[in-house]
């Protein structure tokens, strides 16, 4: 058996691997997420022939780890999709939702191409592709192996992430001695909210295991719910908006399962929760019905006779001119939108009419990808741009840290902690490249385990031999592009500087202090990415 890696491999986004015993399946196929450098590869070749691969194993719906499937479809696959029977149903609506925006995206990017006579590109793929997707689902028992073909079965463990999200435990080669892979996918972590800790796993000859928080731990839970109860209070104070941006699954249904019981408890006034995502909504619904999932805390919230993700304060708005209505509301508001980075959907426009007024609060309550809109806000960015225009941050940001769905360092190794076999040998996968290796550092001193962090294009045997395959094309491109951008960066440099010493005297105050700070932040950027090419070398 072979495994190659074409996705979540010194990046935390686009999980794809590919494994090949003569016959071949893909263990998921996500979107790559994280400014446009990391999105070109969605439009890379596979690799693969599509129409070759047997069957997809999905983790879950996360769409960095399924949102490529309907362009799979599209070139050729027509296998079955196997995964747990939550996340079939989700998928239902995820990657619906993300046909329509790849469609919706495409038709801005073509206006703007038109204008500029250049090129109009296609989407990724369109609504039908993504339908196309949906009779190939096939949900799976959890815990109960299934037998793909004689020397070859698949387990569907609880990965504790988001609903029905799975380890994923492969046995491949004759039954009476087989090699055991165990993909974790993203893992959650005992205590985490609302679902069932990850299934315990003792056994493995060779372990992928993520890495996203690799090099931290979370906050408490308390602390988190604290943090965010001085954002709400401060924003009330200020009669202003309290701004999530948040995914459609998992943390949406956490917030709500935590702000209904603040309402509950009296620990914050009465004021609209305003839920901006018919993605999440429809999600909410699907949460309602596999109470099966819970833990014993939400089980009891049902048994109560409360609905843990309701309250008499929630406003769902489907529509969008009910979505720029929330923009017309006096007063304090929490509002919930997605996308969770912020690089996508109704937030922008949240963020576009909030994030210049003082007194407004953006609660970032996960992951933010280097590259996305999230990131720059996280990392203190004071102006942004948002849908072709510039906004000033005056609004103050709160990162909550212990809502996250992974594991941190400390649950990772936890979990780790229960594999027998010393010889295992552990790739370290979905995470950025510096958190991955100082991870791998510390997984090999803590355990003595052999590990390694594989690039994409990585092709793995089953007996741990690394070979360097062909990579997408795109992903040959990088250091070219990147030569590109750096020749542009200097040119619009050099321009600048021109103007200052010829003009620069003349040009009005606040005119200046802009160009201050975009150097500032720009400085901040080209520092760090100075920093990760030295580090490389």
């Amino acid at each position: 058996m072979q495994i190659t890696c074409f996705g979540a491999s010194r990046c935390v986004t686009g999980s794809s691997f590919l494994i090949d015993n003569g016959r071949k399946y893909l263990v998921d196929c996500g979107l790559f997420q994280g400014g446009a450098q990391m999105e070109r590869l969605n439009h890379s070749p596979w690799g693969f022939n599509p129409a070759e691969i047997e069957a997809l194993f999905l983790t879950h719906t996360h769409i960095d780890h399924s949102g490529r499937i309907p362009r799979l479809v599209k070139d050729g696959f027509r296998g079955k999709i196997y995964a747990s029977g939550p996340t079939a149903e989700l998928a239902k609506i995820l990657l619906l939702d993300s046909a329509h925006i790849q469609e919706m995206e495409a038709e801005w990017q073509g206006r703007k191409n038109k204008r500029k006579g250049e090129f109009v590109a296609e989407p990724l793929y369109r609504i039908e592709d993504a339908e196309a997707c949906l009779p190939l689902f096939v949900p799976v028992r959890e815990d109960e192996a299934l037998r793909v073909e004689p020397d070859l079965s698949v387990t569907f463990h609880n990965a504790g992430h988001i609903l029905g999200s799975s380890l994923l435990e492969i046995l491949s080669g004759p039954p009476e001695s087989p090699r055991r892979i165990v993909f974790t996918g993203d893992l959650g972590y005992k205590g985490h909210m609302i679902l069932k800790p990850p299934a315990i796993l003792t056994e493995a000859d060779i372990l992928f295991i993520e890495s996203t928080y690799g090099n931290r731990n979370h906050k408490s839970l308390g602390e988190s719910e604290e943090e965010l109860l001085k954002a709400i209070r401060y924003s009330y104070q200020h009669g202003e908006k309290v701004l999530i941006p948040a995914f459609a699954v998992e943390r949406t249904q956490e917030l709500l399962f935590m702000i209904g019981k603040f309402f509950r408890q009296k620990l914050i006034p009465s004021m609209p929760v305003f839920l901006d995502s018919p993605l999440a909504i429809a999600a909410t619904t699907i949460f309602r019905h596999m109470q099966q999932y819970y833990d014993a805390e939400t089980r009891a919230v049902f048994d109560s006779g409360n609905d843990p993700f309701d309250f008499d304060q929630l406003v769902s708005t489907r529509s969008a001119e009910e979505s720029m209505e929330i923009n017309n509301h006096p007063g304090p508001a929490i509002v919930i939108a997605g996308n969770g980075m912020c690089s996508a959907g109704r937030i922008r426009h949240h963020l576009k009419h909030n994030l210049w007024r003082p007194g407004c609060s953006l609660v970032i309550a996960g992951f933010q990808a280097a590259g996305t809109l999230g990131r720059s806000l996280v990392e203190g960015a004071r102006m942004v741009k948002i849908l072709g225009e510039r906004v000033i941050v005056r609004a103050k940001i709160f990162t909550i840290g212990g809502l996250s769905a992974h594991a941190d360092q400390n649950g990772l190794f936890e979990w780790l902690g229960h594999f027998k076999n010393p010889g295992m040998r552990v790739y370290v996968i979905h995470g950025e490249s510096n958190i991955s290796d100082e991870f791998a550092g510390m997984v090999r001193r803590k355990f003595g385990f052999e590990v390694h962090v594989p690039s994409i294009g990585n092709r793995i045997s089953d007996y741990g031999v690394i070979e360097h395959g062909a990579k997408p094309g795109e992903i040959e491109t990088q250091a070219p592009v990147l030569g590109d951008y750096i020749a542009e960066l200097a040119q619009k440099a050099d321009a600048l500087r021109n103007i200052l010493a010829g003009a620069g005297a003349e040009l009005p105050a606040h005119v200046l202090q802009r160009i201050e700070d975009e150097m500032a932040s720009a400085r901040a950027h080209l520092e760090e990415a100075l920093q990760s090419a030295r580090e490389k070398r």
